[in-house]
């Protein structure tokens, strides 16, 4: 049977009990093995299905591919987030990943996939394999042996699900500065500060398409860290202010995806502990020039006037929300429109006085007065409104003196 695609599982497969989980519990994550590596989810139940043999795991797939919502025969053995997005699944169809090291070295001193293989071919005309001519890869295998030398190391979907021996990571990755890690099983922030803290060069990680908890306060510090890419991951906003103290020199940060339609600043109640303050206005983050909120389904302009007091910030990508309109409040304004009793903001700072670049393309801006508030913001060169495949072209180059709307 297909374990992951068929839904109920099966009459006819085996029934043999499995006398233990196999060391897979709830809430862990896993890949598919019968799918490959870019199906990966979180196990929601383990145990037996009513009607059906053996043990089963309840797998609430990230891709949204699956077969039910954790309901099956009218039985509610968990919640899926989408309605088709579970299905249950034999445990040894499961992968529960390896540790960062063993990825690194399946990858970089391994033998090549049959996928990897099959990318060095295209198919002629008349469908026949011709190879494709790599200049310099016996020098770039060779490269790849000395580890060491590495600025780059891509882990996308690897399976990374644990640090591993972390005093062996520093030793042997001393001049990585760039991270991806997209699509692995990692289960927290803690264990990404443990693979992080022994990459003391480390200035961009991308860790796109996973379901990583942050539930804490007292999180590593990444010191070198610039560029955070978190796209298509589930955060939410309490998530991100959770990460700006281990961020200190932090300037791009990229949460494409994550269905973020508020943005809730946290401030700290009388104990010290971090609430809730959704009249506040976001603070910290320093050193951040670039954030992008793109697809994410904001609604109103008041959550995007939260972030009016990110001194440094200079340019905000909001494509593809559902914004109607923009608006600039002038500082008084914006003071009684969001302080609530709160503490107002500083008010030697101008609203997004430093933006330069504001794209707004795919959103459902429509009237005039709109466009006539870009002329408010005190520094904006760029602004897209329609859509523009080359809106991150711009958004890097010099700018005109007047800002650009098209």
């Amino acid at each position: 049977m297909d374990a992951v695609a068929e839904d109920p599982p099966s009459k006819t497969a085996d029934g043999i009990t499995e006398g233990s989980h196999q060391g897979f519990e709830v809430g862990q994550r896993v890949q598919s093995i019968d799918k490959g590596p870019n199906k990966i989810g979180t196990i929601k139940y383990i145990g037996p299905v009513e009607g059906y043999q053996g043990i089963w795991a309840g797998v609430d797939w990230d891709d949204g591919d699956g077969r039910h919502n954790g309901t099956v025969n009218g039985v509610l053995y968990f919640d899926a987030d989408g309605e088709k997005s579970a299905s249950f699944v034999r445990l040894h169809s499961l992968s529960k990943g390896v540790t960062f090291l063993e990825a690194l070295f399946r990858r970089y001193r391994g033998n090549t996939t049959k996928e990897e293989q099959d990318e060095m071919y295209v198919l002629s005309a008349s469908q026949k394999r011709v190879a494709i001519e790599h200049v310099g890869v016996n020098k770039m295998q060779e490269k790849l042996m000395h580890l060491e030398n590495l600025f780059h190391v891509s882990l996308e979907y690897a399976g990374v699900s644990e640090p591993g021996p972390v005093h062996e990571i520093h030793g042997i990755l001393p001049k990585l500065e760039e991270l991806d890690l997209r699509g692995n099983l990692l289960p927290d922030w803690q264990a990404v500060g443990l693979i992080c803290e022994e990459l003391p060069a480390l200035q961009f990680l991308d860790l796109s398409y996973s379901r990583i908890r942050i539930s804490s306060d007292s999180l590593p510090i990444f010191y070198n860290l610039r560029t955070l890419v978190l796209n298509n991951c589930g955060i939410t906003w309490k998530q991100v202010e959770r990460l700006k103290k281990s961020l200190p020199v932090l300037e791009e940060l990229h949460l494409v995806g994550n269905r973020l339609r508020t943005i809730e600043p946290l401030g700290e109640d009388a104990s010290g502990s971090s609430v809730s303050s959704p009249g506040m206005f976001v603070q910290g983050f320093d050193s951040l020039k670039l954030l992008s909120l793109e697809g994410n389904g904001i609604e109103s302009w008041e959550e995007i006037a939260k972030l009016s007091q990110l001194t440094r910030l200079e340019q905000l990508h909001l494509s593809n929300n559902m914004l109607k309109n923009i608006i600039y409040l002038q500082p008084q304004k914006l003071d009684h429109c969001l302080s609530n009793g709160h503490e107002p903001r500083n008010a030697q700072h101008k609203p997004f006085e430093n933006l330069r670049c504001l794209l707004l393309g795919g959103n459902k801006i429509e009237d005039w007065a709109s466009i006539d508030a870009l002329n408010l913001f005190p520094s904006l060169r760029v602004c897209t409104v329609c859509y523009d495949h080359n809106a991150r072209k711009k958004s890097r180059r010099d700018c005109t003196k007047t800002p650009k709307v098209c």
